[in-house]
């Protein structure tokens, strides 16, 4: 056995020691660097078990309406009629579509605009139309404007009006 301090050999049983907080095996002249003895601890059969974190629940980013699909204007409005005519509370149209009272308020006001997955929910629940097919205007091609500044066939067009007059 090698003294864990200078390395010199070690004839018989070294000297347990406790030398800067470290449990060391020392030789004799070492074991004066030490403070006290100390002893070998036994394992304890209770084995500790590492808590791991609770994964984060991560919400999926639902899509946006795409572009063959618009909202219809004052779709707020329009939700609010319905709910009310259902007589529904916030509560009872959040629990039937699985949505919270927050976001169906905000909808409600327009502040939010709601995904396809929750119009579709809100149409579903409500017997209302909130989603119709988009209609894009053609747009119309003009032809280029000129540049307000002169160029230099600019010039010559000019000096050659001019000769002719």
């Amino acid at each position: 056995m090698q003294c864990e301090v200078c390395g010199r050999r070690i004839y018989g049983e070294g000297y347990r020691r406790i030398i800067e907080g470290a449990k060391l095996i020392v030789c004799s002249e070492c074991a004066k660097l030490g403070v006290s003895d100390w002893s070998e601890d036994k394992p304890t059969s209770v084995k500790k078990t590492p808590v791991k974190p609770k994964p984060r629940r991560v919400r999926a980013r639902r899509p946006s309406i795409g572009e063959e699909l618009e909202l219809i204007e004052n779709f707020g409005e329009v939700v609010r009629k319905a709910r009310l005519k259902a007589g529904l509370s916030y509560e009872d149209l959040g629990r039937k579509i699985g949505e919270k009272v927050s976001v169906l308020r905000r909808v409600e006001k327009e502040s939010i605009t709601p995904d396809e997955v929750l119009a579709r929910k809100l149409e579903h629940a409500l017997h209302i139309k909130l989603l119709v097919k988009s209609v894009y205007e053609e747009k119309i091609k003009l032809p280029p404007v000129r540049p307000t500044e002169l160029t230099l066939g600019d010039v010559v067009r000019l000096k050659v009006r001019e000769e002719e007059s």
